[in-house]
C-alpha cells in the first residue's frame, strides 16, 4: 500500500505546479470518487450527499452530509494549503538586456531562494482572457517543458559566494528566456489553444503565474526512504487528506479544506482569514443554534509539515523535541499558540494513533528562535473550533527541493483515515 500511496502522490504533485492546477487535481479526484460539485452563486438545498465547492479556482472544500445529524455527531474537518513559496510573473515582466531577454519576478511567500538558481524551470498558472465574442474567460495552463533558467554568477567572479552571499530579488532573479524576442502573450495564447482547442481568443488581460522546477518527484535513498519533490509543504498533506478523505465513504459530517495563500499569511478571498469555510458552514447550518453546537462537537486538524531535525544542524532544535523522518507524524505546540494544539486535541490526536498502532512525535521550537505558523490558529479563532496541528517531517522546507519520508505517507493516511471514521471520542471530560 505504501509504495502505491507513494506513487500516487508524486503523480498528483507533478499535476499540480499551482494552487490551480492542486485545486483541479483535488476536484478531478473528487468528482471520480462521486462527489457532486456545487457553485457559491446558486441555492444550496442539501440534506445528505457528497459535495464539494471551490473559490477563485485554487481553493477547495469537500464534504460527506448528514444534516440530520450535525449538531450531535459534530464535523471532522482536516485542513491543508495548496501554494507554496515561488517566483510570480509580474504584469509588466519583459525585461531586454545584453540581447538576453529575460521575465521579471516577484517572490511569494518565504523562499529558500539560492536553490533556485541553475535549474530548468517551466511556467504555469491560471491566465484570464477576452474571446473575440467578448467574453471573459479563465484557463490553465501549463508549458511543461523548460524554457527559462536563472544562472549563478561565476565563483571567480563572486569570490565570497560561499561564505556571504545575497540575493538581490529584483536585480538577482528574473529568469532568463531566450536570446530571440520572447512574447509572453503570444506565448500565453498559443498554449491556452493548445489545452482548450476551438478557442477564438482576442487577447490575454491578465494572469497569475508561477515558475517552478521541471525535476520531477522522485523516491531516493538507498532503501527508497526518501520522497525529494517541490512542493511538498503543503501537497503532501493535501494528497494524504484527500486520500483518507475519499477512503472512508461512510463516516458522514467529514470535510476537507485546502486553502491557498497559507505562505503570504491567509488575508485573501481564498484564504483560511477569508470566509469561504465560515459561508460553507452557514450555508449547511443555517440556525445559530444548530451551528454552535455543532462546532462545539467538532474537531479542525490542521496538516501541515513539520521540521524535520537536520544531522548537520542538529543544534536548530530543542534537545526533546527534534521530529525524524520516518518515525510518524509531528504534533506541533507553541505556547504562543502559533500552533492551535492544546492539551485536549493532543491528547485525542495521540489516542487515535495508538488505536491504530502509528508512531508520533512532538514538535516545540527552540525557545529563543521564532516559529512559523499555520490555518490552524486561523480558522481555530473565526470559527471557535477545537484544533490540532499537525505534519510530517520535512527537510529543505521552503527550497525548491525538499525531502520527506516514504514511511511517514502511510502513517499519516492512517491516522487521518482513522479520525475521519471514528464514532464519537472528540471531546474530553473536564475534570471535577
Amino acid at each position: 500500500m505504501t509504495e502505491s500511496l507513494n506513487d500516487q502522490l508524486l503523480a498528483f504533485i507533478k499535476a499540480s505546479p499551482t494552487p490551480y492546477h492542486a485545486t483541479r487535481s483535488t476536484t478531478d479526484a473528487l468528482v471520480a470518487a462521486g462527489f457532486t460539485q456545487l457553485d457559491e452563486s446558486e441555492a444550496w438545498n442539501l440534506d445528505a450527499g457528497r459535495f464539494f465547492v471551490t473559490r477563485a479556482d485554487s481553493s477547495i472544500i469537500a464534504f460527506n452530509l448528514d444534516r440530520d445529524k450535525l449538531p450531535e455527531s459534530g464535523l471532522k474537518i482536516i485542513g491543508a494549503h495548496t501554494d507554496s513559496p515561488c517566483l510570480k510573473v509580474k504584469p509588466n515582466p519583459s525585461i531586454s538586456q545584453l540581447g538576453y531577454h529575460q521575465i521579471g519576478v516577484e517572490v511569494y511567500g518565504g523562499v529558500l531562494l539560492n536553490p533556485w538558481f541553475d535549474r530548468d524551470l517551466s511556467l504555469a498558472g491560471k491566465v484570464t482572457y477576452r474571446l473575440a465574442s467578448g467574453a471573459l474567460r479563465n484557463g490553465l495552463i501549463d508549458f511543461d517543458t523548460a524554457i527559462a533558467t536563472i544562472p549563478s554568477l561565476a565563483i571567480h567572479l563572486d569570490r565570497e559566494a560561499n561564505t556571504s552571499r545575497t540575493i538581490n530579488a529584483q536585480t538577482d532573479l528574473p529568469p532568463i528566456v531566450a536570446q530571440s524576442e520572447f512574447n509572453l502573450e503570444a506565448r500565453l495564447i498559443e498554449e491556452i489553444e493548445r489545452s482548450h482547442p476551438g478557442k477564438q481568443i482576442d487577447r490575454v488581460l491578465a494572469w497569475d503565474l508561477s515558475f517552478y522546477d521541471t525535476n520531477p518527484p522522485k523516491i531516493i535513498g538507498s532503501a527508497q526512504e526518501f520522497i525529494a519533490s517541490a512542493r511538498l509543504d503543503n501537497l503532501l498533506s493535501c494528497f494524504i487528506a484527500l486520500k483518507a478523505f475519499i477512503s472512508v465513504p461512510q463516516s458522514a459530517n467529514t470535510m476537507i479544506v485546502f486553502n491557498d495563500h497559507e505562505e503570504i499569511g491567509s488575508t485573501s478571498y481564498a484564504g483560511a482569514d477569508g470566509s469561504f469555510l465560515i459561508d460553507v458552514i452557514d450555508r449547511l447550518l443555517p440556525s445559530p443554534e444548530e451551528r454552535v453546537r455543532t462546532l462545539a462537537g467538532s474537531l479542525l486538524i490542521s496538516t501541515d509539515n513539520a521540521h524535520g531535525v537536520h544531522p548537520n544542524y542538529a543544534s536548530k532544535h530543542d534537545p526533546n523535541h527534534g521530529p525524524k523522518i520516518n518515525a510518524g507524524p509531528v504534533i506541533k505546540i507553541n505556547a504562543n499558540q502559533r500552533y492551535a494544539t492544546n492539551s485536549d486535541t493532543h491528547s485525542i490526536f495521540k489516542s487515535i494513533c495508538e488505536s491504530v498502532a502509528v508512531p508520533f512525535q512532538v514538535f516545540v521550537t527552540r525557545s529563543d528562535m521564532g516559529c512559523g505558523s499555520t490555518i490552524g490558529p486561523i480558522t481555530a479563532s473565526k470559527l471557535g473550533i477545537k484544533t490540532l496541528d499537525v505534519g510530517l517531517p520535512t527537510f529543505g522546507m521552503h527550497s525548491i527541493r525538499e525531502l520527506a519520508g516514504t514511511q511517514d505517507t502511510a502513517h499519516l493516511f492512517t491516522a487521518l483515515s482513522a479520525f475521519l471514521g471514528s464514532e464519537g471520542g472528540l471531546s474530553i471530560t473536564s475534570a471535577d
